[in-house]
C-alpha cells in the first residue's frame, strides 16, 4: 500500500460533509508540520455553519523566492441514499483496482497526493529556492462564503505574496493529466420579480398579469447574444433556473412572478455591463425598476485566465514527463475556489484526477491515478524550483 493511498483512505474515513472538516485538516497539518510548515487554522462563519480553513507555509531561505500554493477543499457533498452505495461511503473500499468512497476523486485523493508529493520533494531537496503553501477549506461544496475567500482576504491584508497556485479539482476526463483548467468563467445570478395585480381570471381588466408582462422581455433575454467569447472562453450564456408564479388555483391571475437566472460569462463581459443590458431589455418592453419590477444580483465569481507562462508550462511539462500526454488547456465547467485565489495570485491552474464519478453514488478513483497524480505534483515542484 502506498503513502498516497493510505492518506487518501484516512481522509475518506472522516465524514467531512460541508461545512464539517471532521479532522481532515488536522491530519494534513500534522504531516505538514513535520515538513517544516507553519500551520494556522482560520475559522469563520456562524456557530451553526462553522467553517474550518488551513493556511500552511514553508518559506524558503530567501524572501524573494517564488511562492507556490497547493489549494483544495476537505469538505464533500452528502452521500445520497446509503442503500444505493455498494459499500459504506466513509469506509474506503478497494474493488477491481479502484478506491471507492465519498471524496475519493473530489478531492481527497488530490490533497493526499499534494502532501505526499511535497514529502518526496523535500526529502530530495530540503532547502529549495521555493516557498510552498497549502490553502485548504471545508466550505467549497457549500455556499463558499467562509472558506477560501476569507483566507484570501486575510492573506491580502497581510501582504502575503502568492506567485503560483495549483487547485486539486478533478479536471481530467479520460486519463489523469489529459486536461487542466487554466481559467474559469464568471458566474452571476439574478432574481427578477415582476409586479402585477392579482385578480379573478374571468375579469382580466381588473387585474394585471405579471407573467404576460414578462413574456416579451423573457423572449428577448433568451434570444440575446451577450458576447462572442474569445480564444479561451465560449460565449457568455444566460439561463433561467426557476420561475415561480401563481397561487396554485386555476382561476386566479397571480400578483407577481419571480424568475431566477444565471450568467456564466467570459472575459469579454463584465457584471456591470451585463446588468445594464438586462435593464435595457426590460425597459424596451415597458418594464421600469421599482414600479414594475425588482431585480437583485449576486456575483458568485469573476472570470480568470492564466495564459501560457511559468506555471502552465511547468504543469504541462510535468504531465508529459509522467504520462506522455500533451495536456489540453480548458476553461469549461463550473466554478471553483480558483476564482477567489486568482484575485491575489496571478497564475492559477486546476489539476486533478478524472471527474467521471464526482458527486455520484459509488464515487471512486483508479488506484493507478493516485500514483500518477503524486508524481505529477512532485515533478511540477521540481520544475518550478529549477531542480528538474
Amino acid at each position: 500500500m502506498t503513502e498516497t493511498l493510505r492518506l487518501t483512505e484516512a481522509l475518506i474515513r472522516r465524514p467531512s460533509v460541508t461545512p464539517d472538516d471532521a479532522g481532515c485538516q488536522a491530519l494534513l497539518a500534522e504531516r505538514l508540520t513535520a515538513l517544516g510548515f507553519a500551520c494556522e487554522t482560520i475559522a469563520s462563519g456562524p456557530d451553526d455553519f462553522r467553517v474550518t480553513n488551513l493556511w500552511a507555509l514553508r518559506p524558503a531561505a530567501s524572501p524573494d523566492a517564488p511562492v507556490l500554493v497547493f489549494a483544495g477543499h476537505t469538505d464533500v457533498v452528502p452521500t445520497g441514499p446509503l442503500e444505493r452505495w455498494h459499500s459504506d461511503p466513509f469506509a474506503p473500499t478497494i474493488r477491481d483496482g479502484k478506491l471507492y468512497g465519498r471524496g475519493a476523486s473530489d478531492m481527497k485523493a488530490s490533497l493526499a497526493a499534494m502532501v505526499v508529493a511535497c514529502e518526496a520533494f523535500l526529502r530530495a531537496h530540503p532547502t529549495p529556492a521555493l516557498s510552498i503553501g497549502f490553502l485548504l477549506t471545508s466550505d467549497e461544496e457549500g455556499p463558499a462564503r467562509d472558506g477560501t475567500v476569507v483566507v484570501c482576504e486575510a492573506l491580502r491584508q497581510r501582504g502575503q505574496r502568492l506567485d503560483w497556485c495549483i487547485v486539486g479539482e478533478p479536471t481530467s476526463v479520460q486519463r489523469t493529466g489529459d486536461m487542466i483548467k487554466n481559467g474559469r468563467r464568471g458566474t452571476m445570478s439574478g432574481r427578477l420579480t415582476i409586479k402585477g395585480i392579482q385578480g379573478h381570471i374571468a375579469y382580466p381588466h381588473l387585474a394585471r398579469n405579471p407573467i404576460h408582462l414578462l413574456a416579451p422581455a423573457l423572449a428577448e433575454l433568451v434570444a440575446t447574444r451577450w458576447d462572442e467569447g474569445n480564444a479561451h472562453f465560449p460565449p457568455t450564456s444566460w439561463q433561467v433556473s426557476n420561475i415561480h408564479g401563481g397561487t396554485g388555483a386555476s382561476n386566479v391571475i397571480p400578483g407577481t412572478v419571480v424568475v431566477d437566472f444565471n450568467f456564466r460569462f467570459s472575459t469579454e463581459s463584465t457584471p456591470q455591463g451585463l446588468q445594464a443590458r438586462v435593464h435595457e431589455i426590460l425597459a424596451r418592453h415597458g418594464l421600469h425598476p421599482g414600479t414594475d419590477y425588482e431585480l437583485s444580483w449576486t456575483v458568485g465569481g469573476l472570470p480568470f485566465l492564466t495564459p501560457r507562462g511559468p506555471l502552465v508550462d511547468a504543469v504541462s511539462a510535468a504531465i508529459r514527463d509522467v504520462t506522455g500526454l500533451d495536456t489540453e488547456l480548458s476553461t469549461t465547467g463550473g466554478t471553483s475556489d480558483g476564482r477567489f485565489i486568482a484575485q491575489i495570485c496571478p497564475q492559477v491552474v486546476e489539476l486533478g484526477p478524472p471527474n467521471a464519478t464526482i458527486h455520484q453514488i459509488d464515487e471512486c478513483i483508479e488506484l493507478a491515478d493516485l500514483e500518477l497524480l503524486t508524481d505529477i505534483y512532485r515533478r511540477t515542484l521540481e520544475r518550478l524550483a529549477g531542480v528538474a
